[in-house]
């Protein structure tokens, strides 16, 4: 995407914007390739995070096979677009790579789940929302669908038994037709994809277990919680956002969410951020929901998030996080200490340790979606860093 204007040889694809090599340009450019709605950041002062910057160049890690690696080697081998590392609360590293800068804005993946969980954390707090509720007190027209009977925790926790195929390679998956409900991706002829993120909810009337019974990951369980979020406040998701989150954190830059044919904001991965903001909501969840002066997400949302096991976790996920979990749209990193982690495909990372008070985020654009290799990577850098504060 360089020139003036840009050469038909060089224009990223509306068809494959999100896939490598176009996502190391696109991560960073989302408003100018599909329609977005702003998160505001109101007019109050950002919430100031010192600078106390550490030099980490010496410091050396080791990869997933074992191989000795540089902070210098991490940043190009793991396709790194920015790095902020906060200790105590103040910054010691932040660096921005491939012509990031500190306003460009992100794409989040599904570092955004976590982030609307937080506001979804807030309404409990509230009495808004409650987790025990079943989703179709919320959304009564989900009888008809597979949440019939499912808890919001269930949801919350991706345990509902509801049948979604999130298979990023297959053309024909639930997600591949959420990319284009969601206005990612063009309709394509012969494979029927709903209007909307809402009419691929009411699409979902099959079940492969029970509720509750085990984890699986579907992206659209976030887009269901949302939907609940809208209806009980009955405000549009990004302005909630800003509302309850982005100006109560004195975030630096508005923020915005992809939205879909119908206005609705991907909450299960369109949210785009500059890199200190995705770090003042790190430092956040550090915090115990405390930040900028104030309680913006209730300690008792933190304190319920840390309690939970793997029983229900698979063994591929295991390799990575072998006594990990995942409770309210956040991962654990290990069940029995605090790290909580917002992670997005393609290498988006919110690593939040309160006991060590260390705060890491790393936007990436890996060329694949997922990579238990590379995230064995980042955690070994993060461990290092630990190690030498």
């Amino acid at each position: 995407m360089q020139g003036f204007p840009v050469a038909s040889s060089d224009r990223v694809p509306l068809e494959d914007w999100d896939r490598a090599p176009w996502n190391r340009w696109s991560f960073q450019h989302v408003r100018e390739i599909v329609p977005t709605a702003e998160v505001w950041r109101g007019t109050g002062e950002p919430w100031n995070l010192p600078q106390q910057p550490r030099d980490f160049g010496g410091i050396e890690f080791r990869d997933a096979d074992g191989v000795a690696r540089s902070l210098a080697d991490f940043f190009v081998e793991q396709y790194t677009d920015g790095l902020i590392v906060l200790h105590r609360g103040a910054v010691v590293h932040e660096s921005y790579h491939n012509g990031m800068t500190p306003r460009s804005l992100h794409l989040s993946q599904s570092v955004a789940k976590s982030v609307t969980a937080c506001v979804a954390g807030a309404l409990v707090g509230r009495g808004l929302l409650d987790p025990a509720a079943r989703i179709t007190d919320y959304l009564p027209e989900l009888e008809a669908t597979a949440y019939r009977g499912a808890t919001l925790r269930n949801v919350l926790d991706m345990s509902s038994g509801v049948r979604y195929v999130e298979d990023y390679e297959a053309l024909d998956s639930h997600i591949a037709a959420t990319d284009i409900a969601c206005g990612w991706k063009p309709p394509r002829p012969g494979f029927d994809a709903p209007a909307c993120i809402w009419d691929q909810i009411l699409t979902l009337t099959e079940a492969d277990c029970a509720h509750g019974e085990r984890f699986n990951y579907r992206s659209i369980e976030t887009d269901v919680i949302a939907h609940c979020m809208e209806r009980v406040s009955e405000t549009r998701l990004p302005e909630l956002i800003s509302r309850e989150l982005w100006q109560p954190l004195g975030c630096e830059e508005s923020a915005c969410f992809t939205v879909d044919p119908a206005g609705y904001a991907l909450a299960c991965g369109g949210l785009n951020a500059s890199l200190r903001d995705y770090a003042r909501v790190g430092l956040m969840l550090a915090n115990g929901g405390y930040g900028n002066g104030r309680q913006i997400v209730p300690a008792a949302w933190i304190e319920d998030t840390l309690t939970c096991d793997n029983n229900m976790h698979d063994e591929e996920r295991k390799r990575a996080f072998p006594n990990g979990g995942y409770r309210n749209q956040l991962w654990l990193r290990d069940v029995d200490t605090r790290v909580m982690m917002a992670r997005g495909v393609f290498g988006q990372l919110i690593y939040a340790d309160p006991d060590r008070e260390l705060t890491v985020i790393i936007l990436s654009s890996w060329p694949e979606f997922t990579s238990i290799d590379r995230t064995i990577t980042a955690l070994n850098l993060i461990d290092a860093i630990a190690a030498d504060l």
